[in-house]
């Protein structure tokens, strides 16, 4: 039913480049493409080489370059009259603002980007720009607005046969159910998905749903032990390809399995790495949450009650200067779990969930 998974991001001379390709290599390659097309007056070729360039950067978690990358690649776009280029640089520039926490400018780019998608004919920008927009409303806990959308997508890539996207879009249904609470249909549509990005040769895609799986297995199983082993699944692949971002996030997720089960120094430590992590690639979201888990877990290892408290609030508001609508509600349920005073109180539920995609 499936194909193999591709990468539509790398265009032009890039397509020969694997979905499973070491991002080293992807932006090793973009960047000799991209000068020798500027150096032959190639300016399509040069904006869609520079559209690999920017998601290399992203994915390596190197913010600046990443930035400054689909900025020149939507001006070649521009300057080519190339409508297709342009909405792919957009696209990839409303990604970067999504996992960089500006959620404003995430929906303003995907916006555009699915809308010159639309002009350009091209139903694959098209259909990554909408998803954009969805992961975004999901992330910031809005599933009303995007819950329609994400079956929508899954339908369309079921009926291409996409594997990519169709892994995509279980995934974030998926988290849209264990974060509401329906653990049991959160498993189902991570192992479907976790089993078509497998046989589609997406480890990518299969690296992030094996997480989605460790997650359940925590919580709904308490079986940290094979948690913690899909965990290290998912981290040979990220490992392989320089996925930065979902490394961290990986690591976040052990730190919860380990803090679930009691763990507490393990999952300081872990916790500790992770921030690191996000903190070297200018994540803030990534950062906030890892360090909501570290706080946890310095408050069991007996911290003073009074630190916790304060650095609770704090958090509390970064939380919410994000955008994220679980930030209250995630800090409440910390406050209450360690004993500590009440903060305002809150109105969203569910766990964090992954974005650096």
């Amino acid at each position: 039913m499936y194909g193999k998974a591709f990468a539509p991001e790398y265009q032009g001379a890039l397509t020969t480049l694997s979905v499973n390709s070491s991002l080293t290599d992807v932006l090793a390659a973009g960047t000799e493409r991209l000068r020798a097309a500027e150096r032959d007056g190639a300016r399509g070729e040069a904006a869609r080489s520079g559209l690999a360039v920017a998601e290399a950067h992203r994915r390596l978690g190197q913010v600046a370059d990443a930035d400054r990358a689909w900025k020149a690649s939507y001006r070649t776009a521009r300057d080519a009259g190339d409508t297709g280029a342009m909405a792919w640089a957009l696209w990839s520039g409303g990604t970067l603002a999504r996992q960089r926490g500006a959620f404003p400018l995430a929906w303003r780019l995907l916006r555009l980007a699915a809308e010159l998608g639309g002009h350009a004919g091209d139903v694959v920008v098209r259909g990554y720009s909408l998803a954009g927009l969805a992961e975004t409303g999901r992330i910031q806990g809005d599933y009303a607005a995007v819950t329609t959308l994400h079956e929508q997508l899954l339908a369309e890539a079921r009926a291409r046969g996409e594997a990519r996207h169709t892994v995509w879009a279980l995934e974030g249904i998926a988290q849209i159910h264990r974060n509401t609470g329906d653990l049991d249909t959160a498993y189902a549509l991570f192992e479907e998905a976790a089993g078509i990005a497998a046989d589609a040769e997406d480890r990518r895609g299969h690296a992030w749903a094996l997480r989605g799986l460790a997650d359940i297995v925590s919580v709904r199983d308490h079986d940290p032990e094979r948690a913690l082993a899909l965990l290290t699944e998912a981290e040979v692949s990220c490992r392989a390809m320089n996925l930065s971002g979902a490394l961290a996030y990986n690591h976040k997720m052990r730190g919860n399995v380990l803090y679930r089960a009691g763990r507490h120094e393990e999952a300081r430590d872990v916790y500790a790495r992770a921030l690191a992590e996000f903190e070297e690639m200018s994540e803030p979201r990534g950062r906030a949450l890892a360090r909501l888990g570290l706080v946890k877990s310095l408050a069991r290892l007996g911290r003073d009650r009074a630190e916790t408290e304060a650095e609770l609030t704090e958090l509390a508001g970064m939380l919410e200067r994000i955008g994220l609508r679980h930030a209250r509600e995630m800090v409440e349920r910390a406050r209450t779990e360690l004993g500590c005073a009440p903060g305002p109180s809150g109105h969203a539920d569910g766990d964090d969930e992954a974005a650096a995609r």
